[in-house]
């Protein structure tokens, strides 16, 4: 795999480990600056990591819904409330197929692109350089270890819910 291609890739397992970590960000803290180590783009409600994945695969260019919750292993629900999120927000724009009306395209917004994409830049960086140094067998494990303890952060949040 070329560097760059690396890069990429290890920026998309690093955002699809990005959501794990999203439980273990202390309540109050804005998700967006938990993630980047700064503030994120400006906006009334905070990103998650979920956000942060489909802006990323945005970066490319426009994508239907359907590609984007298939790229993001999201279902098409998920991936409707996160465009709605982000379309709120001013960071994207959507628009139906003009080839097939059932189908929605979305792409960054006019003026926000370079804005997103300095964020973007900032936010997967340190993970995907992490990732790069790992082999492909170290970056399962992580990716399951990170699945392992967004299943724990939820159980304990439950628990704490509960009063138990």
């Amino acid at each position: 795999m070329t560097g760059s291609m690396r890069t990429l890739s290890s920026r998309f397992r690093a955002f699809r480990a990005v959501p794990s970590l999203d439980a273990a960000v202390p309540a109050g803290v804005p998700r967006n600056a938990a993630l980047a180590g700064r503030r994120g783009p400006p906006t009334s409600a905070p990103l998650g990591p979920r956000h942060v994945a489909a802006l990323e695969q945005l970066r490319a260019g426009q994508l239907t819904a359907g590609e984007l919750a298939s790229r993001l292993g999201l279902t098409m629900p998920t991936v409707s409330g996160v465009l709605a999120d982000l379309d709120r927000a001013g960071f994207v724009e959507r628009y139906p197929d003009p080839a097939d009306r059932r189908r929605t395209i979305v792409q960054f917004a006019p003026g926000q692109i370079d804005l997103i994409g300095r964020w973007l830049d900032g936010a997967a960086s340190p993970l995907a350089r992490v990732l790069d140094q790992l082999n492909p067998a170290e970056q399962q494990a992580f990716l399951k270890a990170m699945s392992l303890l967004e299943t724990e952060l939820h159980r304990l949040d439950a628990t704490r819910r509960g009063g138990r």
